[in-house]
């Protein structure tokens, strides 16, 4: 069975998608079986791996809301072992029908335990809120990864996170774990406080992880070519992170 990771912090801009895309296509280069939900209204990691979200019949939202299987919904990216569960437009109103939903904090949860044996990770893009969605995704979820920007105000919103975190634990699911925190955006100009290390290790003192992420032209102009680094500019600096980074995943493995 799968593990399921959802990539999540409510803080936009902090690379979370780019985490999340390239994390998992670099998980299915190692060989793993990986398929990506693309939660996030904005469709970013869709249209990242050249997905033309605006024309799509359905996806994500539909299987969610009961209307299609999640086999229907799942597409196939430029690599055998990677798949997705593409977002449309229409997952931005999701948080509003799910509402008057039974059961609205499990549809995630449910629609992926059919799928959850085909595949060795299943990586959530969560939206940049904590809203239902977002609850959706942490209670689908085996382990959280939080993306954590390297600059002080990163941490202002953190506590927030954990708080949610701590409330779906004590009362949607128990089991639910923190992978840790992946520091990105890192420019090594700007040297990361010793204050805010200090800060990031009192939040997650069981790992934050080894490889940290640079501010990278090419992982920024890669999703605009529908690729994941790996297939853009897989020597670039960013895409040694990456990999890295699903090394580091990978030697977790139970």
């Amino acid at each position: 069975m799968g593990k399921i990771i959802a990539v999540v912090n409510q803080k936009g801009g902090v690379g979370k998608t780019t985490t999340a895309v390239n994390l998992a296509a670099y998980l299915a280069h190692f060989g793993r079986q990986v398929l990506l939900v693309d939660l996030d209204p904005q469709a970013n990691a869709t249209s990242g791996l050249g997905v033309d979200h605006k024309n799509l019949e359905f996806g994500i939202y539909e299987a969610l809301i009961g209307d299609r299987l999640i086999f229907d919904v799942i597409k196939h990216t430029s690599q055998p072992s990677f798949r997705i569960a593409p977002a449309t437009t229409a997952l931005a109103g999701a948080g509003i029908d799910l509402v008057n939903m039974e059961d609205r904090e499990f549809r995630l949860q449910r629609i992926l335990a059919e799928v959850q044996d085909e595949y060795d990770y299943i990586i959530i893009d969560g939206p940049p809120s904590l809203g239902l969605l977002t609850i959706n995704s942490l209670v689908a979820a085996d382990e959280i990864l939080i993306p954590v920007q390297s600059e002080y105000y990163a941490l202002e919103g953190l506590g927030q996170l954990i708080n949610t975190i701590n409330l779906v634990q004590a009362n949607l699911k128990p089991s639910l774990g923190i992978m840790g925190a992946v520091i990105t955006m890192f420019d090594k100009r700007n040297r990361l406080s010793d204050s805010v290390m200090r800060e990031l290790y009192q939040y997650f003192p069981n790992r934050i992880f080894r490889s940290v992420i640079p501010r990278s032209v090419r992982l920024a102009e890669s999703p605009s070519f529908g690729r994941s680094i790996l297939h853009y500019d897989k020597n670039s600096k960013g895409g040694k992170a990456y990999e890295r980074l699903a090394k580091e995943v990978m030697g977790l493995e139970k």
